[in-house]
């Protein structure tokens, strides 16, 4: 298993955690991901990088499944507005290519919030800074990493139309 400079950061921290690692050409979606490591949709996260109307950027962690919800993330660090960082902005950002953005070891610190459904996880899932890798801790070993609050982050669920 090939480590990524996530995994020896989780490592030099002393932070426990899995990794997980799968061939892509290109990066799946996140549902897909889950699928492909055969985990729960519910607990994999992936990591968004925005704007917001003042130029700063913020970093959200929240479900594969689920949408960000760009007004409670403007609310949840102050901006008027936010909008998500173009593609071709991300890698020379974050070192990170699309698909396989961490929100541990970006060039450098951004304002980081983890949705609150991470909170009732004993442990989530996220990139390790490539895409096909993967690594799996407790939320509550994040903050040894990087600094972050909880928001509520997503998009309601639209109503299932079978219930």
């Amino acid at each position: 298993m090939e480590k990524t400079n996530v995994m020896r950061l989780l490592t030099q921290k002393k932070v426990p955690f899995e990794p997980f690692q799968y061939a892509a050409a290109e990066a799946p979606t996140g549902v897909e991901a889950a699928a492909i490591l055969g985990l729960d949709p519910a607990t994999v996260y992936k990591t968004l990088v925005t704007t917001g109307h003042s130029g700063a950027h913020y970093v959200f962690v929240i479900p594969v499944a689920r949408e960000l919800d760009l007004k409670k993330a403007a609310a949840a660090c102050g901006e008027k507005s936010i909008e998500m960082l173009k593609s071709r902005d991300l890698l020379p950002l974050t070192g990170y290519v699309h698909g396989g953005c961490s929100p541990i070891g970006m060039k450098k610190p951004f304002p980081t919030w983890l949705d609150e459904s991470a909170q009732r996880l004993p442990q989530i899932v996220f990139s390790a800074g490539k895409i096909g890798s993967h690594v799996r801790l407790a939320p509550g070993d994040l903050p040894r990493m990087i600094p972050f609050r909880y928001a509520s982050l997503c998009r309601e669920a639209p109503e299932d139309p079978l219930r």
